[in-house]
């Protein structure tokens, strides 16, 4: 059986940045993901530069899945954009909480993504296929690995199709994670969150802030390296492959790539799968 896989872009601010996604777009598309999502900034910050990415993706003939982040947002504004993108033939959207902008005191008429789903549903029935997020390692907000899960429930009965989760390199995280949302009642598909490795310390950066663990041994044997890039790229080529491939064993029902805007890693670690 075909293994599904979907890629995740950021939409680029300037125009060479514009033209170089294109041509990772077209590359990554030899892969025939399911869709290629686009990520939505703080308070819809990115709300243009998402929205024409997503046009652009849908104009080739690609599946398309923007993000849509509540924070900051208002009722009115989010029914815009729902608009927009009917209007557009967008059939699939990821539904997030999202983090609230820098300077920005109140949530704003959303608090918590259960809430966007329901609103979502409530406009548009089922006309979007529903995308929420997942943290096999909890949240780094939630109070309790217990809170974190209720939070989950509540998006997945609020009418989320799917979950695409957090990256992380500790698979047994992930099969815990499932087995807890299956003990709780919840059958949605959960989509493991792939994260290619190009730079361990714009990874470890990134991880520290977003709460994705990095295991000892990984950063002892990256810090090894020093500033030897293929020593860098070889190591993480392997560890994100192996990854993949018990994910793929334990039936994960696909992988989900966050892409960076680059195609070379994820394109190699397809085709070492065989994908």
């Amino acid at each position: 059986m075909k293994t599904k896989i979907s890629i995740e872009f950021f939409p680029p601010q300037t125009p060479e940045g514009v033209e170089k996604l294109r041509r990772v777009r077209e590359e990554l598309a030899v892969l025939a993901p399911e869709y290629f999502s686009v990520t939505f900034g703080a308070g819809g910050s990115t709300r243009e530069r998402t929205f024409d990415v997503v046009k652009e993706i849908a104009a080739a003939g690609h599946q398309a899945a923007p993000h849509l982040s509540c924070i900051g947002s208002t009722r009115e504004n989010i029914r815009e954009i729902l608009d927009d993108y009917k209007k557009a033939g967008i059939r699939r959207i990821v539904a997030l909480r999202g983090d609230l902008p820098s300077g920005m005191a109140e949530a704003g008429e959303f608090r918590y993504a259960n809430e966007l789903v329901e609103f979502i549903r409530a406009e548009t029935g089922d006309h979007f296929r529903l995308e929420v997020a997942a943290y096999p390692e909890w949240h780094p907000q939630a109070r309790t690995p217990a809170d974190d899960l209720a939070a989950f429930v509540r998006k997945a009965r609020a009418g989320a199709d799917s979950a695409i989760t957090q990256y992380f390199y500790n698979a047994d995280a992930y099969f815990h994670f499932v087995n807890e949302v299956r003990a709780a009642g919840v059958d949605i598909p959960i989509i493991p969150g792939i994260m290619p490795i190009a730079s361990f310390s714009k990874l470890a950066r990134f991880s520290d802030a977003c709460g994705a663990e990095l295991p000892r041994w990984m950063r002892r044997k990256f810090e090894s390296f020093g500033d030897d890039a293929d020593s860098i790229r070889a190591f993480g080529l392997d560890i994100v492959t192996e990854l993949c491939q018990r994910l793929l064993d334990g039936d994960a029902p696909g992988l989900h790539f966050y892409s960076m805007n680059q195609s070379s890693l994820t394109l190699e670690i397809c085709k070492r799968l065989g994908v």
